[in-house]
């Protein structure tokens, strides 16, 4: 009877988490429906949660004071805290480098090196560059869109095939930045390095980037040389510097707080002052008000669904639906397992940072039982999150190319290669990359 009561108080625990994705998801196709554009953007997320939250309360049966007790303690856990104070310091690199012109020097920059013969191939990578040194899909595309979409008129390749490089060159770059909030959540989550989980990403992510292009080559037209607008190759810097120290292991903190002083000291050789620094330092953080208030407001909703089983409950069921693939490797069937937990998740969100958040403890527990890597279950977090967003035609990213190009986002998601490629093969390196050692 203990047992019966236990499943019963675990089930209930996941009802707040339910609404919460019900009351997104259904605004969001709601407003689709009704023409809004960004439709899923139109609730903000910390809004969203909020009757979640109450209900949570309601169901904990505790009193108040142990309830709110019980949400502090998740909302202020170490690893919520510390992923909130990386969102702040991310966001305040991006803005700085990119107030000093940083965005666009890597643009001109690729742009000259890349030949007109290989221009979808180039804007894949220059796409991709820009990602991974910004760690934002949406402001990537938001640089480089007006760009692409000015190239397909000028050398005349389909717009639907230029949007669809654009946004696979995004997701590529964005998966594997280090000061990507989605890298950012999917190591904090798992507990594990950022340099670990990029080191881990590029045996997914570089198979899957090669072939793209390969695949780009083959179906570029020939097209016409595009005027180059001058760039100071010092901008680019900054961005070369915060990836270096990341990969050679420096705390994230002292990566990012020394790449926005390099990008501020780049920009006070030219016209860049102090007030402007400090203004953008705090638009950086401004800029990441709505993510860091949902990871509080998820860390404290989580906290509800450990102490009460949810947690535990739902790892049981996605190890009894791969339960033929444990037959023969319980480690693949969990990996499997994470992969299907946040691909689920970002098609009811349509938000692969909030997915990752969301999904984050699931997958820890799941990874705990199956014996795999932190740094693996951080990468396949990351990377079947991406996955999503890159093929949602309500997502974002297809939003705004559909209207930089003029084109239906469907147009757009569907032309976004890449993104098919990773999932094939993270699929592929799931089943014949063994991943033995629990870190």
């Amino acid at each position: 009877m203990q047992l019966d009561y236990n499943k019963t108080q675990a089930k209930l625990s996941l009802l707040p988490l339910l609404l919460f994705v019900s009351l997104f998801l259904g605004t969001g196709l709601y407003l689709q429906a009704s023409g809004v554009d960004y439709a899923f953007y139109q609730l903000p997320a910390p809004v969203a949660i909020l009757p979640a939250i109450l209900l949570a309360f309601f169901l904990n049966k505790k009193t108040i004071n142990s309830s709110v007790e019980t949400f502090v303690k998740g909302a202020g856990h170490n690893n919520i805290i510390t992923m909130c104070l990386i969102y702040l310091l991310a966001g305040a690199f991006s803005t700085v480098a990119g107030a000093t012109g940083g965005v666009d020097a890597i643009v001109n920059a690729g742009l000259d090196v890349i030949p007109a013969a290989l221009l979808l191939p180039g804007l894949f990578l220059i796409s991709g560059i820009i990602a991974t040194a910004m760690g934002t899909s949406m402001g990537t595309i938001g640089a480089i869109g007006p760009i692409a979409y000015a190239v397909s008129v000028k050398t005349g390749i389909d717009p639907s095939l230029v949007a669809g490089t654009v946004i696979s060159g995004a997701i590529f770059g964005d998966n594997l930045s280090i000061i990507s909030d989605t890298t950012i959540a999917a190591t904090r989550t798992q507990g594990c390095e950022m340099k670990d989980k990029f080191k881990e990403n590029l045996s997914f992510s570089v198979p899957a980037a090669i072939i793209t292009i390969a695949l780009l080559f083959i179906v570029s037209p020939q097209s016409q040389a595009i005027e180059i607008q001058d760039y100071d190759l010092l901008l680019v810097l900054p961005y070369a510097f915060i990836l270096i120290l990341a990969v050679m292991g420096f705390n994230v903190f002292a990566v990012l707080i020394s790449g926005i002083l390099f990008a501020a000291m780049i920009g006070f050789t030219s016209d860049y002052e102090a007030g402007a620094f400090v203004k953008d330092i705090y638009q950086g953080f401004t800029g990441m008000q709505e993510i860091f208030l949902l990871s509080m407001l998820i860390g404290g909703l989580s906290e509800f669904i450990r102490i009460n089983g949810g947690l535990d409950y739902i790892a049981k069921k996605i190890q009894h639906v791969t339960k033929f693939i444990a037959k023969y490797n319980r480690q693949v069937a969990d990996q499997f397992g994470i992969a299907a937990l946040v691909f689920a998740s970002n098609l009811c969100i349509a938000n692969n940072t909030v997915a990752i958040i969301i999904s984050g403890p699931i997958a820890k527990k799941l990874a705990q039982n199956g014996n795999v890597s932190a740094k693996r279950s951080a990468s396949l977090l990351d990377i079947f999150a991406c996955v999503v967003q890159g093929i949602l035609p309500y997502g974002a990213q297809a939003l705004l190319l559909g209207a930089t190009f003029g084109l239906s986002p469907w147009q757009v998601s569907t032309s976004a290669y890449y993104c098919f490629i990773l999932a094939i093969t993270a699929i592929v390196v799931i089943c014949f990359r063994n991943n033995k050692k629990l870190q």
